[in-house]
């Protein structure tokens, strides 16, 4: 009798230990499978990362701990990822990163934006909302950017993104060039693309994305003379529009010394686009901005957009 008490007793414990060792294990977090090969964005091309803006609260640059010189119409808010910046009619400005002020040949930016059309009258004039750019120290000497066009009235969805650049040449002399989504066939792509001489078709991408987040990339692959537009892991860019210089190499290279800004062109800042009314600051949102010295490939763009879109 006494025996058949202690077993029991027994059996007890043991069941206890081995509800607290489930309930162990439960609690234990189970790591995430990994996208594309990587378990966070920070891993992507992480050798190649020459700038990241988090905007977690704050404008820093964290890889060089850089502040922006001047704010204008900046808050903090829920962002793609965390928080973001909130800009009404505002920029961020930043000093010269000295990691950004020399390039590879070819240079990606990827960032979060959630674009809002600005033009308030159908004869009114639409905005550009630049999203990011690196300009050179005197405006119009070397310049790359993304940035969002919005023809139409806020209660279109339908948004034109671009990315644009200007380079020195080996020569000396400026080239510039942009990729940019058409958001519908207009009667003369038809009638380009039905030339059989023209064996590069025009395409065109709605991208609805006006007024949501969406994840931006621009790519310049300075190898193949190159530039694509990329939005929430796909191409969008007008294929016409990619090839510059032929195809062959076109480095890019700075003609100065150059500044970040978030939300503005450098000549808006330096008060020189008084005449042209569609040249405005921003007022939209910005998320985890990304500058790599490198042509990411279309499979790590594609991790970048699900890993941050997954909070990772």
């Amino acid at each position: 009798m006494k025996t058949i008490k202690l077993s029991g007793f027994a059996l007890a414990i043991a069941l206890n230990i081995g509800l607290l060792v489930s309930c162990s294990n439960n609690d234990s977090a189970t790591p995430l499978p990994p996208i594309g090969g990587y378990n966070s964005a920070d891993e992507v091309a992480a050798s190649s990362l020459k700038a990241y803006w988090p905007l977690n609260g704050n404008g820093k640059e964290s890889k060089s701990s850089t502040d922006p010189s001047t704010t204008v119409g900046a808050s903090y808010v829920a962002g793609a990822k965390g928080q973001g910046l909130n800009l009404t009619a505002g920029y961020l400005d930043y000093p010269s990163i000295p990691a950004l002020s020399s390039t590879s040949g070819s240079i990606t930016v990827s960032c979060w934006a959630k674009l809002s059309n600005t033009k308030p009258t159908p004869d009114g004039v639409s905005h550009i909302s630049e999203i990011f750019n690196i300009s050179g120290s005197t405006p119009g000497n070397g310049y790359i950017g993304v940035l969002g066009e919005t023809h139409n009235l806020t209660t279109v969805d339908t948004i034109q993104v671009k990315g644009h650049f200007e380079t020195k040449k080996s020569d000396g002399t400026q080239s510039g060039g942009d990729a940019v989504n058409m958001t519908k066939m207009e009667s003369w792509m038809i009638a380009d693309n039905a030339n059989p001489a023209n064996l590069i078709k025009h395409v065109a991408f709605p991208n609805k994305i006006g007024g949501q987040w969406a994840h931006i990339v621009y790519v310049f692959d300075g190898v193949a003379g190159k530039n694509t537009i990329w939005v929430n892991g796909v191409k969008i860019s007008n294929p016409v529009w990619e090839v510059r210089n032929n195809g062959e190499a076109l480095p890019l290279v700075y003609a100065s010394t150059t500044h970040p800004i978030i939300g503005a062109r450098s000549n808006f800042i330096a008060g020189l686009a008084t005449g042209d009314a569609w040249n405005q600051a921003m007022t939209g949102g910005v998320d985890e901005i990304r500058v790599y010295d490198k042509a990411l490939s279309a499979a790590d763009i594609n991790s970048l957009y699900e890993l941050e879109k997954a909070g990772r």
